[in-house]
């Protein structure tokens, strides 16, 4: 048995999605917060560029940019899950581990504050401003994966998975923002390669 070739891009592309309906809600509920990013919200291979945090794609589109990304993927167990199997493979043929870490790392960044032309810093209202954006941000990601991680998987328990830690980028080149990690379990195993189902 083998992990479906399509386990990874639709966990990745549940957690954009998920992340990105949560923004959306606390918009409503949060004056002057800004929600998903209309233009970039996507998921990327590997570590995401810092492609833009400010500019809309219009005059009525939110800004900023939202990516899901993949750190890792390697070998655990049932009963050790998180932590990585070291497990010697190969003797039995395809036998592939009881569960699948798989890393996920969601990145939001928004607009900074930047100085004035005169190269004045910023003043303390929009440090402010940006400041309670991006705790709002922080805990709105934070609790969209507490929540919908569980449901990516069709099991009577949810899927199993462990947060990770969330950190500040920034601020730079006028982008601040959060990196938020969780380490997620693949679900069930597909037959491998050339074996039958049973």
């Amino acid at each position: 048995m083998a992990l479906s070739p399509l386990a990874v891009h639709e966990l990745t592309e549940a957690v954009l999605g998920c992340v990105c309906a949560a923004l959306d809600r606390t918009a409503e509920l949060v004056p002057d917060q800004p929600g998903c990013p209309d233009c970039r919200a996507c998921v990327v291979p590997g570590q995401p560029a810092w492609d833009t945090c400010d500019d809309p794609c219009s005059k009525t589109a939110t800004g900023g940019q939202l990516t899901v990304s993949v750190a890792r993927m390697y070998p655990s167990t049932d009963v050790d899950f998180p932590a990585e199997s070291r497990i010697v493979q190969g003797v039995r043929g395809c036998m592939p581990p009881t569960v699948t870490g798989l890393e996920v790392v969601v990145t939001l960044l928004r607009c900074a504050p930047m100085p004035t032309e005169d190269g004045c810093p910023p003043d303390c209202a929009d440090m402010s401003a940006a400041a309670r954006m991006l705790h709002v941000d922080m805990t709105t990601v934070y609790s969209a994966l507490l929540c919908c991680l569980p449901g990516t998987e069709q099991r009577r328990r949810g899927r199993r998975f462990v947060m990770g830690t969330q950190r500040v980028l920034g601020p730079e080149g006028g982008c601040v923002g959060l990196e938020q990690r969780a380490i997620v379990a693949l679900p069930g195993c597909a037959p491998c390669p050339g074996e039958e189902s049973p």
